[in-house]
């Protein structure tokens, strides 16, 4: 694992920023994203005591006649469970606070995924495992450790049209039909990075 670089203005305590801030950007056929660079004080912090007391778990899944590892650590709370830092809970609970008119219900998990070095990655995939196949909804990601490039692209193949640098509590929200109409990828990289963890907040029934 490669050394973490921390960002001047990632420690200190933890907090929430303002999220009237955030720039919305329309991707078309109604999915848009919003970002927000630093939304989350004290993000270095957060990503160190995440690191090392969630409870992560090695996946493997089955790919053509192979069975391979997941490249990257999970963790997952579902409705109801208390998140592993009380910051999290306050970020989750903002957003839903925000995010209340268009979402129109609470967010209700959180995914956490843990990229260790530039070897971890996740392939082009939309969020359509339950209602988010059929219906609009949202989806908040707060990205803590280093900066990793989220790529999106219109569902169906071809180059990302849409790069956005995620680290040291960057927050993009994608809503609208995006998750059905567009990809998103982490992918792969060569050049010397380390760990990031993204965090996904989600309403209930959406994966």
């Amino acid at each position: 694992m490669y050394p973490q670089q921390a960002s001047l203005f990632g420690g200190g305590e933890p907090g929430v920023g303002d999220l009237s801030a955030a720039r919305r950007t329309r991707l078309g056929a109604g999915a848009w994203i919003d970002t927000l660079p630093g939304w989350l004080a004290g993000a270095d912090d957060l990503f160190a005591r995440l690191a090392a007391e969630v409870p992560w778990r090695a996946e493997r899944r089955v790919m053509y006649d192979d069975v391979v590892a997941v490249p990257r650590l999970l963790a997952h709370y579902g409705a109801g469970e208390a998140l592993p830092d009380p910051v999290l809970e306050r970020a989750r609970d903002a957003l839903g606070a925000y995010y209340a008119a268009e979402l129109g219900e609470p967010f209700a998990t959180a995914g956490l995924c843990y990229y260790r070095d530039g070897r971890d990655s996740v392939a082009w995939h939309g969020d359509r495992t339950g209602r988010g196949s059929e219906r609009d909804t949202l989806v908040a990601i707060l990205s803590l450790g280093e900066p990793r490039p989220l790529l999106l692209r219109p569902r169906g193949g071809g180059p990302a049209k849409v790069r956005c640098p995620l680290g040291h509590g960057d927050l993009i929200v994608m809503g609208g039909s995006c998750q059905r109409t567009w990809d998103h990828a982490i992918p792969k990289t060569r050049s010397t990075v380390g760990g990031r963890i993204s965090v996904q907040f989600r309403p209930s029934g959406v994966r």
